[in-house]
Protein backbone atom coordinates (compact mmCIF):
# COMPACT_ATOMS: atom_id res chain seq x y z
CA UNK A 1 0.00 0.00 0.00
CA UNK A 2 1.23 3.47 -0.76
CA UNK A 3 2.34 4.98 1.85
CA UNK A 4 0.00 8.34 1.12
CA UNK A 5 -3.09 5.68 2.06
CA UNK A 6 -1.93 4.57 4.92
CA UNK A 7 -3.86 7.17 7.06
CA UNK A 8 -6.61 8.07 5.24
CA UNK A 9 -10.11 7.17 5.96
CA UNK A 10 -12.63 7.03 3.53
CA UNK A 11 -16.13 8.22 4.11
CA UNK A 12 -19.52 8.98 2.41
CA UNK A 13 -20.78 12.36 2.88
CA UNK A 14 -24.21 14.46 2.49
CA UNK A 15 -23.74 16.98 -0.43
CA UNK A 16 -26.80 19.33 -1.60
CA UNK A 17 -27.64 18.73 -4.88
CA UNK A 18 -26.25 21.88 -7.52
CA UNK A 19 -28.92 23.46 -9.78
CA UNK A 20 -31.37 20.91 -8.74
CA UNK A 21 -29.28 18.13 -11.04
CA UNK A 22 -28.14 15.12 -10.15
CA UNK A 23 -24.74 13.98 -10.57
CA UNK A 24 -24.44 10.23 -9.77
CA UNK A 25 -23.15 8.07 -12.20
CA UNK A 26 -24.21 4.52 -10.83
CA UNK A 27 -27.08 3.85 -8.44
CA UNK A 28 -26.33 5.67 -5.04
CA UNK A 29 -27.47 4.12 -1.57
CA UNK A 30 -31.12 4.46 -0.47
CA UNK A 31 -31.37 6.78 2.85
CA UNK A 32 -33.02 6.12 6.23
CA UNK A 33 -36.06 7.99 6.12
CA UNK A 34 -34.94 9.34 9.80
CA UNK A 35 -31.36 10.69 8.70
CA UNK A 36 -32.69 14.10 8.21
CA UNK A 37 -32.29 13.92 12.31
CA UNK A 38 -28.38 13.35 11.61
CA UNK A 39 -27.75 16.35 9.51
CA UNK A 40 -27.10 18.89 11.89
CA UNK A 41 -24.23 16.84 13.44
CA UNK A 42 -21.97 16.30 10.51
CA UNK A 43 -22.66 12.76 9.78
CA UNK A 44 -20.49 10.54 7.86
CA UNK A 45 -21.46 7.51 6.21
CA UNK A 46 -20.37 4.15 5.14
CA UNK A 47 -21.81 1.30 2.80
CA UNK A 48 -24.09 -0.93 4.46
CA UNK A 49 -26.03 -3.72 2.80
CA UNK A 50 -26.74 -1.16 -0.30
CA UNK A 51 -28.14 1.44 2.63
CA UNK A 52 -26.23 4.05 4.48
CA UNK A 53 -24.99 3.44 8.31
CA UNK A 54 -24.06 6.39 10.19
CA UNK A 55 -20.26 6.07 11.19
CA UNK A 56 -19.63 9.30 13.02
CA UNK A 57 -21.76 12.19 14.34
CA UNK A 58 -20.06 15.11 16.21
CA UNK A 59 -22.82 15.90 19.12
CA UNK A 60 -20.67 13.58 21.32
CA UNK A 61 -17.70 11.68 21.73
CA UNK A 62 -16.70 7.84 21.31
CA UNK A 63 -16.66 7.64 24.96
CA UNK A 64 -19.85 9.79 25.60
CA UNK A 65 -21.77 7.38 23.31
CA UNK A 66 -20.38 4.90 24.70
CA UNK A 67 -21.51 5.66 28.20
CA UNK A 68 -24.73 6.68 26.99
CA UNK A 69 -25.33 3.15 25.90
CA UNK A 70 -24.60 1.43 28.85
CA UNK A 71 -25.47 4.38 31.29
CA UNK A 72 -28.77 5.88 29.81
CA UNK A 73 -30.53 5.65 26.23
CA UNK A 74 -29.41 6.20 22.55
CA UNK A 75 -31.09 6.06 19.21
CA UNK A 76 -29.40 4.49 16.22
CA UNK A 77 -31.03 4.46 12.68
CA UNK A 78 -28.95 1.24 11.23
CA UNK A 79 -28.13 0.31 7.41
CA UNK A 80 -30.18 -2.99 8.21
CA UNK A 81 -31.27 -4.70 4.68
CA UNK A 82 -34.94 -6.30 5.78
CA UNK A 83 -36.32 -8.22 3.05
CA UNK A 84 -39.72 -10.20 2.92
CA UNK A 85 -39.93 -14.29 1.70
CA UNK A 86 -43.54 -15.11 1.45
CA UNK A 87 -46.10 -17.70 0.01
CA UNK A 88 -46.92 -21.55 0.40
CA UNK A 89 -42.71 -22.75 0.06
CA UNK A 90 -41.19 -19.58 2.18
CA UNK A 91 -40.54 -21.77 4.94
CA UNK A 92 -39.13 -24.37 2.51
CA UNK A 93 -36.73 -22.23 1.20
CA UNK A 94 -35.49 -20.24 4.42
CA UNK A 95 -34.89 -24.01 5.72
CA UNK A 96 -32.58 -24.84 2.74
CA UNK A 97 -30.89 -21.21 3.46
CA UNK A 98 -30.59 -21.37 7.04
CA UNK A 99 -28.30 -23.82 9.37
CA UNK A 100 -31.12 -23.51 11.90
CA UNK A 101 -34.37 -24.95 12.21
CA UNK A 102 -36.98 -22.58 10.46
CA UNK A 103 -39.95 -24.38 11.71
CA UNK A 104 -39.36 -23.59 15.30
CA UNK A 105 -39.74 -19.73 14.75
CA UNK A 106 -43.44 -18.81 15.92
CA UNK A 107 -45.34 -16.24 15.04
CA UNK A 108 -44.59 -13.38 17.01
CA UNK A 109 -40.48 -14.46 17.79
CA UNK A 110 -37.18 -13.13 16.37
CA UNK A 111 -34.35 -15.54 15.51
CA UNK A 112 -30.62 -14.97 15.08
CA UNK A 113 -29.90 -16.89 11.45
CA UNK A 114 -26.79 -16.73 9.11
CA UNK A 115 -26.41 -18.04 5.92
CA UNK A 116 -23.52 -20.46 4.07
CA UNK A 117 -21.55 -21.76 0.62
CA UNK A 118 -22.15 -24.99 0.02
CA UNK A 119 -18.14 -24.96 1.31
CA UNK A 120 -19.34 -23.82 4.96
CA UNK A 121 -18.20 -20.29 4.35
CA UNK A 122 -20.27 -17.65 5.34
CA UNK A 123 -22.54 -14.86 3.84
CA UNK A 124 -24.03 -12.88 5.94
CA UNK A 125 -26.27 -12.81 9.78
CA UNK A 126 -29.57 -10.94 10.33
CA UNK A 127 -32.71 -11.41 12.44
CA UNK A 128 -35.47 -13.51 10.98
CA UNK A 129 -38.77 -12.25 12.07
CA UNK A 130 -41.61 -14.57 11.06
CA UNK A 131 -44.38 -12.11 10.57
CA UNK A 132 -47.15 -14.85 9.48
CA UNK A 133 -47.75 -18.46 8.98
CA UNK A 134 -46.09 -17.47 5.38
CA UNK A 135 -44.53 -15.04 5.39
CA UNK A 136 -40.84 -13.70 7.18
CA UNK A 137 -38.63 -11.04 7.06
CA UNK A 138 -35.14 -11.30 7.42
CA UNK A 139 -33.35 -8.26 8.74
CA UNK A 140 -29.75 -8.60 7.10
CA UNK A 141 -26.46 -7.12 7.89
CA UNK A 142 -24.45 -6.12 5.29
CA UNK A 143 -23.71 -8.79 2.25
CA UNK A 144 -26.26 -10.13 -0.47
CA UNK A 145 -29.18 -12.64 0.23
CA UNK A 146 -31.52 -10.92 -2.20
CA UNK A 147 -29.57 -12.48 -4.50
CA UNK A 148 -28.89 -16.12 -2.88
CA UNK A 149 -33.24 -16.52 -2.33
CA UNK A 150 -33.22 -16.03 -5.50
CA UNK A 151 -30.73 -18.54 -7.19
CA UNK A 152 -32.03 -20.74 -4.61
CA UNK A 153 -35.72 -20.54 -5.12
CA UNK A 154 -36.11 -22.00 -8.18
CA UNK A 155 -39.14 -24.45 -8.53
CA UNK A 156 -40.95 -23.06 -5.51
CA UNK A 157 -43.99 -21.03 -4.89
CA UNK A 158 -42.79 -18.28 -3.16
CA UNK A 159 -42.28 -14.37 -3.47
CA UNK A 160 -38.76 -12.56 -2.51
CA UNK A 161 -39.38 -8.81 -1.91
CA UNK A 162 -37.84 -5.57 -0.64
CA UNK A 163 -41.11 -4.40 1.88
CA UNK A 164 -39.21 -0.85 2.03
CA UNK A 165 -38.95 -1.20 5.92
CA UNK A 166 -36.39 0.83 7.67
CA UNK A 167 -34.72 -0.30 11.07
CA UNK A 168 -33.77 2.00 14.16
CA UNK A 169 -32.62 1.07 17.57
CA UNK A 170 -33.42 1.91 21.13
CA UNK A 171 -30.87 0.93 23.33
CA UNK A 172 -29.80 1.61 27.26
CA UNK A 173 -30.58 0.85 30.58
CA UNK A 174 -33.60 3.04 30.44
CA UNK A 175 -35.17 2.42 26.61
CA UNK A 176 -38.09 -0.13 28.30
CA UNK A 177 -39.10 3.18 30.65
CA UNK A 178 -39.57 5.12 27.07
CA UNK A 179 -41.50 2.75 25.70
CA UNK A 180 -43.69 2.06 28.59
CA UNK A 181 -43.87 6.09 28.30
CA UNK A 182 -44.54 6.35 24.48
CA UNK A 183 -47.13 3.42 23.95
CA UNK A 184 -50.53 2.61 24.67
CA UNK A 185 -50.18 -0.95 25.14
CA UNK A 186 -48.83 -1.84 28.97
CA UNK A 187 -45.76 -4.67 27.28
CA UNK A 188 -42.66 -2.91 27.93
CA UNK A 189 -41.78 -3.99 31.48
CA UNK A 190 -42.64 -8.28 30.48
CA UNK A 191 -42.23 -8.97 27.02
CA UNK A 192 -39.48 -11.49 26.27
CA UNK A 193 -35.86 -11.07 24.45
CA UNK A 194 -36.29 -11.83 20.77
CA UNK A 195 -39.99 -11.18 20.93
CA UNK A 196 -42.13 -8.79 18.23
CA UNK A 197 -44.93 -7.52 18.24
CA UNK A 198 -47.10 -4.48 17.18
CA UNK A 199 -48.04 -1.44 19.24
CA UNK A 200 -49.53 2.16 18.86
CA UNK A 201 -47.62 4.92 18.67
CA UNK A 202 -49.79 8.52 18.52
CA UNK A 203 -52.27 6.25 16.17
CA UNK A 204 -49.57 4.87 14.08
CA UNK A 205 -49.49 0.86 14.50
CA UNK A 206 -45.56 0.09 14.75
CA UNK A 207 -43.64 -3.32 14.43
CA UNK A 208 -41.15 -3.39 17.20
CA UNK A 209 -38.92 -6.47 18.24
CA UNK A 210 -37.01 -7.02 21.52
CA UNK A 211 -33.31 -7.14 20.04
CA UNK A 212 -30.51 -4.65 19.34
CA UNK A 213 -26.60 -4.94 19.16
CA UNK A 214 -25.32 -3.54 21.89
CA UNK A 215 -26.02 -6.28 24.51
CA UNK A 216 -27.72 -4.00 26.65
CA UNK A 217 -31.48 -3.72 26.79
CA UNK A 218 -33.49 -2.54 24.46
CA UNK A 219 -35.63 -2.55 21.33
CA UNK A 220 -35.85 -1.86 17.72
CA UNK A 221 -38.57 -0.37 15.76
CA UNK A 222 -39.17 -1.07 12.24
CA UNK A 223 -40.69 1.55 9.86
CA UNK A 224 -42.68 0.18 7.34
CA UNK A 225 -44.46 2.11 4.08
CA UNK A 226 -47.55 3.14 5.71
CA UNK A 227 -46.16 4.83 8.61
CA UNK A 228 -45.40 8.52 9.05
CA UNK A 229 -41.94 8.07 10.16
CA UNK A 230 -40.99 12.05 10.96
CA UNK A 231 -44.20 11.57 13.74
CA UNK A 232 -43.39 8.64 14.86
CA UNK A 233 -39.19 9.55 14.51
CA UNK A 234 -39.70 13.05 15.85
CA UNK A 235 -41.45 11.51 19.19
CA UNK A 236 -39.33 9.12 20.03
CA UNK A 237 -36.53 11.83 19.60
CA UNK A 238 -38.20 14.28 21.72
CA UNK A 239 -39.69 12.31 24.29
CA UNK A 240 -35.84 10.21 24.83
CA UNK A 241 -33.95 13.63 25.27
CA UNK A 242 -35.71 14.09 28.11
CA UNK A 243 -34.48 11.02 29.29
CA UNK A 244 -31.21 11.69 28.35
CA UNK A 245 -30.81 10.20 25.07
CA UNK A 246 -29.11 11.23 21.76
CA UNK A 247 -28.33 10.23 18.57
CA UNK A 248 -25.07 8.20 17.94
CA UNK A 249 -23.29 6.47 15.12
CA UNK A 250 -21.22 3.46 15.26
CA UNK A 251 -18.92 4.34 18.54
CA UNK A 252 -22.20 3.93 20.36
CA UNK A 253 -22.50 0.03 19.75
CA UNK A 254 -18.56 -0.61 18.34
CA UNK A 255 -16.77 -1.32 21.94
CA UNK A 256 -20.00 -2.67 23.44
CA UNK A 257 -20.60 -5.17 20.36
CA UNK A 258 -17.01 -6.11 20.76
CA UNK A 259 -16.93 -6.74 24.80
CA UNK A 260 -20.00 -8.58 23.94
CA UNK A 261 -19.19 -10.92 21.86
CA UNK A 262 -21.46 -9.95 18.95
CA UNK A 263 -19.59 -10.72 15.55
CA UNK A 264 -19.53 -8.57 12.59
CA UNK A 265 -20.33 -9.97 9.17
CA UNK A 266 -17.50 -9.10 6.67
CA UNK A 267 -15.11 -8.51 9.24
CA UNK A 268 -15.30 -11.26 12.11
CA UNK A 269 -16.80 -13.60 9.77
CA UNK A 270 -17.03 -13.89 5.83
CA UNK A 271 -16.42 -16.54 2.83
CA UNK A 272 -13.71 -18.11 4.54
CA UNK A 273 -14.33 -18.93 7.92
CA UNK A 274 -17.02 -21.54 9.13
CA UNK A 275 -19.34 -21.02 12.10
CA UNK A 276 -17.67 -23.27 14.41
CA UNK A 277 -13.90 -21.28 13.19
CA UNK A 278 -15.49 -18.16 14.87
CA UNK A 279 -17.45 -19.63 17.47
CA UNK A 280 -21.12 -19.98 16.75
CA UNK A 281 -21.42 -23.77 15.81
CA UNK A 282 -23.95 -23.49 18.65
CA UNK A 283 -26.30 -22.51 15.41
CA UNK A 284 -26.12 -25.00 13.25
CA UNK A 285 -28.53 -27.86 14.30
CA UNK A 286 -26.44 -30.42 11.88
CA UNK A 287 -29.64 -32.62 12.60
CA UNK A 288 -31.64 -30.50 10.50
CA UNK A 289 -32.79 -32.10 6.98
CA UNK A 290 -30.46 -30.76 3.88
CA UNK A 291 -29.65 -26.94 3.87
CA UNK A 292 -26.59 -25.65 1.82
CA UNK A 293 -23.32 -26.06 3.46
CA UNK A 294 -24.51 -29.24 5.64
CA UNK A 295 -22.21 -32.03 4.44
CA UNK A 296 -19.08 -29.06 4.58
CA UNK A 297 -20.31 -28.28 8.32
CA UNK A 298 -20.52 -32.15 8.91
CA UNK A 299 -16.95 -32.93 7.71
CA UNK A 300 -15.25 -29.22 9.42
CA UNK A 301 -13.13 -29.44 12.43
CA UNK A 302 -15.83 -28.04 15.47
CA UNK A 303 -13.35 -25.76 17.43
CA UNK A 304 -13.19 -22.28 17.85
CA UNK A 305 -10.30 -20.07 16.30
CA UNK A 306 -12.01 -16.87 17.44
CA UNK A 307 -11.75 -15.29 20.34
CA UNK A 308 -11.41 -11.19 22.28
CA UNK A 309 -8.16 -9.67 22.99
CA UNK A 310 -7.33 -7.14 25.51
CA UNK A 311 -4.14 -4.50 25.17
CA UNK A 312 -3.39 -2.06 27.79
CA UNK A 313 -2.11 1.55 26.40
CA UNK A 314 -3.09 0.50 22.72
CA UNK A 315 -5.61 0.02 20.53
CA UNK A 316 -4.42 -3.14 17.99
CA UNK A 317 -4.42 -2.79 13.85
CA UNK A 318 -6.60 -4.60 11.93
CA UNK A 319 -5.14 -7.75 10.01
CA UNK A 320 -2.16 -10.01 10.51
CA UNK A 321 -0.83 -7.87 13.56
CA UNK A 322 -0.77 -10.88 15.85
CA UNK A 323 2.38 -12.66 16.52
CA UNK A 324 4.64 -14.92 18.85
CA UNK A 325 8.20 -15.21 18.85
CA UNK A 326 8.09 -13.17 15.86
CA UNK A 327 5.55 -15.30 13.67
CA UNK A 328 2.43 -14.53 12.59
CA UNK A 329 -0.06 -16.32 14.38
CA UNK A 330 -3.25 -14.72 13.77
CA UNK A 331 -5.44 -11.30 12.65
CA UNK A 332 -7.19 -8.67 14.15
CA UNK A 333 -10.74 -8.53 12.46
CA UNK A 334 -12.18 -6.25 15.40
CA UNK A 335 -11.00 -3.26 17.43
CA UNK A 336 -11.70 -0.56 19.30
CA UNK A 337 -11.11 1.23 22.94
CA UNK A 338 -12.87 0.36 25.84
CA UNK A 339 -13.88 3.33 28.49
CA UNK A 340 -15.33 0.50 30.75
CA UNK A 341 -12.21 -1.56 31.28
CA UNK A 342 -9.79 1.38 30.21
CA UNK A 343 -7.92 -0.94 27.59
CA UNK A 344 -7.85 -1.46 24.38
CA UNK A 345 -10.07 -4.58 23.00
CA UNK A 346 -10.65 -6.76 19.93
CA UNK A 347 -11.97 -9.76 18.14
CA UNK A 348 -9.13 -12.10 17.16
CA UNK A 349 -8.95 -15.05 14.49
CA UNK A 350 -6.34 -17.12 15.20
CA UNK A 351 -4.38 -19.41 12.50
CA UNK A 352 -4.68 -22.77 14.60
CA UNK A 353 -6.48 -23.78 17.92
CA UNK A 354 -3.82 -23.74 19.98
CA UNK A 355 -3.38 -20.76 20.88
CA UNK A 356 -6.83 -19.33 23.21
CA UNK A 357 -7.31 -18.15 26.31
CA UNK A 358 -4.41 -16.65 28.90
CA UNK A 359 -2.18 -17.04 25.52
CA UNK A 360 -0.21 -13.50 25.34
CA UNK A 361 1.14 -12.38 21.97
CA UNK A 362 2.65 -9.47 20.31
CA UNK A 363 0.20 -7.13 19.06
CA UNK A 364 1.33 -4.07 16.46
CA UNK A 365 -1.34 -1.33 18.02
CA UNK A 366 -2.49 1.71 15.63
CA UNK A 367 0.00 4.02 16.89
CA UNK A 368 2.92 1.98 15.22
CA UNK A 369 4.14 0.54 18.53
CA UNK A 370 3.62 -3.09 19.69
CA UNK A 371 2.25 -4.25 22.59
CA UNK A 372 1.27 -7.23 24.51
CA UNK A 373 -2.13 -8.43 24.26
CA UNK A 374 -4.11 -11.28 26.21
CA UNK A 375 -6.25 -13.49 24.31
CA UNK A 376 -9.59 -14.20 26.40
CA UNK A 377 -13.15 -15.66 26.23
CA UNK A 378 -16.13 -13.96 24.95
CA UNK A 379 -18.08 -12.26 26.00
CA UNK A 380 -15.31 -10.32 28.39
CA UNK A 381 -17.85 -9.90 30.89
CA UNK A 382 -21.92 -10.48 31.75
CA UNK A 383 -21.13 -14.40 29.73
CA UNK A 384 -24.96 -15.29 30.86
CA UNK A 385 -26.26 -12.38 28.91
CA UNK A 386 -28.07 -11.06 32.01
CA UNK A 387 -27.80 -7.39 30.85
CA UNK A 388 -29.50 -7.75 27.61
CA UNK A 389 -32.44 -9.68 29.52
CA UNK A 390 -33.19 -7.30 31.78
CA UNK A 391 -31.72 -9.75 34.62
CA UNK A 392 -28.71 -7.69 35.77
CA UNK A 393 -30.15 -4.14 36.17
CA UNK A 394 -26.93 -2.89 37.57
CA UNK A 395 -25.80 0.35 35.90
CA UNK A 396 -21.98 0.87 35.84
CA UNK A 397 -21.06 4.22 37.43
CA UNK A 398 -17.38 3.94 36.99
CA UNK A 399 -15.03 2.05 34.75
CA UNK A 400 -13.39 -1.26 35.62
CA UNK A 401 -10.06 -1.41 34.79
CA UNK A 402 -8.47 -4.54 33.14
CA UNK A 403 -5.89 -5.13 35.68
CA UNK A 404 -3.43 -6.26 32.98
CA UNK A 405 -1.71 -9.88 31.91
CA UNK A 406 -2.53 -13.08 34.12
CA UNK A 407 0.90 -14.69 34.04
Amino acid sequence: MHKSLRNIRFSIKPQKQEDNRPTELARTMSVHPLTYQELPFDPEYSNYAGRLTTEKLTNATPDEQYWKTRKELILRHTGEHPYEISGPDALTLLQKIFPRDISKVKVGRCSYQFACYHDGGMITDGLLLRIEKNKYWFAQADGDLFSWYKANAVGLDVNIADPNVWVSQIQGPKSMDLLDHLIDENIAKNWKYFDWTTVTIKDERLIISRTGFTNELGWEFYLRPENNAEKIGDLILKEGKKMGMILTATPSFRGRRIEAGLLSAGQDFDKSTNPFSVGLGKFVDLNKENFIGKEALIAADKKCKTWGIRIKDGIALKGDSLKVNGQNVGRVTSSTWSPYQVCGVGIVHMNNYSLGPGTAVEVTCIDGKIRIGELCKLPMYDSEGEIVRGINKEIPLEPNPWKGLSK
